[in-house]
């Protein structure tokens, strides 16, 4: 992650991920969520810094919305069971793998090495190369893992039948698909379950070799007897490189016969290929699933480039507040709103009347059709929000503002106004009153020019305004 990136956790990008896909459905009512985030993030400078400052808004603005509809207690619930579903699902493997094994720890003092091997690496063998060929090919082994299993099985209990948890498990794993990090996360968990599970295993194992007597032997009705001398010595190699020692053949052929120190043999080599192709592999696995996420991790963070959260940044930027208050023509421009692709909109114009006097009547009867939705703004703060508010939901094609040209431009008319053209398409200004003058009109297009809203042409003439809107 670059220096100057905000700081991020897998929560923060999960909640994003989240909040973006509620979205989808209807914007949510967030003009206190981003009124908090503006207020938190610190002013830009450079262009590095612009994109960290609107990082750190569009995470936090999904925090607060993401604690208004419960998903940070959602999580919070996932959290504290996902360690208690981890070790059960450890406890089902080392159950597992002792059972098929022949009961190692049980009354029995007859050991089969072969069938207990089997019992013991061949599941753990299955799975871990469909992880591998999941790597690469698209087979759907991801869901067959036992990563995905803890993971479902955790947001189920924390979720029960209702809540968030459907919406978080959704985000969650679109987000770490899209960051080519589902396999990995999800095989780390999986590795990490085998590992332990194998651990417990070892220590059980050992300790019923230690203190009770067994005797360790294969048995076949069909295969030859050189084919277990084979297969002990080939199996035997790599724990043999560790220091574990290798039956020979005449213990092989003869393992009941064997002495003390034969049957000991058998019992490290048994160990020592639960070692060498359980435990170390998963091991292995685990650390190497650890280290692609540490490289990969910061692929998580929101994608500013998308139209969701370009249209955030535009609605940032417009209710960020200015460093320059009055209008210098000798200042550098502001950047221009950026408008919404026609995709993006509905076929509708917006007609706003904005801190017009009480002589002027609004709506004008040219903008009396079904595809029009007239509001009056009076300036104040709850006419402005549910102007914008308004505005978000239709997302206008045209937007049509009204303003008394005898009015002298503000800030506050700037802020308004840029917001306005953030979710919206084509825009125009429509200057009413008789004292729209020449000297009015080139007053407005100053103004707009100066503060980069050059999208919205200042016209005097309503039929004028009306055809530039249609």
């Amino acid at each position: 992650m670059n220096p100057g990136a905000p700081h991020f956790s897998l929560q923060d990008a999960v909640i994003a991920e989240a909040v973006q896909q509620v979205e989808q459905a209807g914007p949510l009512d967030d003009a206190q969520a981003v009124r908090e985030a503006i207020a938190s993030s610190p002013a830009a400078g450079t262009d590095a810094l612009h994109a960290t400052q609107g990082m750190t808004r569009v995470l936090e603005r999904a925090r607060r919305l993401g604690q208004r509809i419960g998903l940070q207690h959602e999580i919070a619930r996932a959290r504290a069971a996902s360690p208690w579903l981890f070790l059960a699902l450890v406890a089902a493997i080392v159950l597992a793998g002792l059972g098929l094994a022949g009961n190692v720890t049980g009354e029995g003092r007859s050991i089969n090495v072969v069938v207990a091997l089997a019992g013991l690496l061949g599941l753990h063998l299955l799975t871990l190369l469909v992880w591998l060929a999941g790597l690469v090919l698209p087979i759907g082994s991801i869901n067959l893992s036992l990563g995905w299993l803890w993971l479902a099985l955790t947001a189920r209990v924390a979720g029960g039948r209702h809540g968030q948890a459907p919406l978080l498990l959704g985000a969650a794993t679109r987000l770490l698909a899209r960051a080519r990090l589902l396999p990995w996360v999800l095989g780390f968990v999986s590795h990490a379950i085998w590992s332990l599970s194998f651990a417990v295993v070892l220590a059980a194992l050992l300790f019923a070799l230690a203190f009770r007597s067994y005797t360790l032997t294969w048995e076949t009705t069909i295969l030859d007897p050189a084919f277990f001398v084979r297969l002990v010595e080939l199996l035997g190699r790599v724990p043999g490189w560790m220091g574990f020692p290798v039956p020979d053949a005449q213990t092989v052929l003869d393992p009941r016969a064997a002495a003390a120190g034969g049957q000991r043999d058998w019992a490290l080599w048994l160990t020592g290929c639960i070692v060498a192709y359980g435990l170390l592999p998963r091991i292995f696995f685990a650390l190497l699933c650890a280290l692609v996420w540490k490289r990969r991790r910061s692929a998580l963070a929101p994608d500013l480039s998308q139209p969701y959260y370009r249209r955030l940044l535009a609605r940032f930027d417009a209710l960020a507040p200015r460093q320059i208050v009055d209008v210098d023509p000798g200042s550098a421009q502001h950047d221009s709103p950026a408008a919404l692709a026609p995709g993006e909109t509905t076929d509708m114009l917006l007609a706003i009347g904005f801190e017009l006097p009480d002589e002027l009547h609004w709506p004008p009867p040219e903008l009396d059709e079904a595809s029009t939705r007239a509001l009056r703004v009076d300036g104040s703060a709850a006419a402005r929000r549910e102007a914008l508010d308004l505005s978000m939901q239709l997302r206008p094609r045209r937007l049509l503002v009204a303003c008394h040209a005898a009015a002298s431009p503000d800030r506050g008319t700037e802020r308004f106004l840029r917001e306005l053209a953030s979710h919206s398409g084509e825009c125009r200004l429509w200057l009413l009153g008789n004292t729209a003058s020449p000297d009015a009109r080139s007053r407005w297009h100053a103004w707009l020019s100066a503060t980069g809203l050059s999208r919205f042409e200042a016209i005097a003439s309503p039929v004028a305004a009306w055809h530039a809107s249609t």
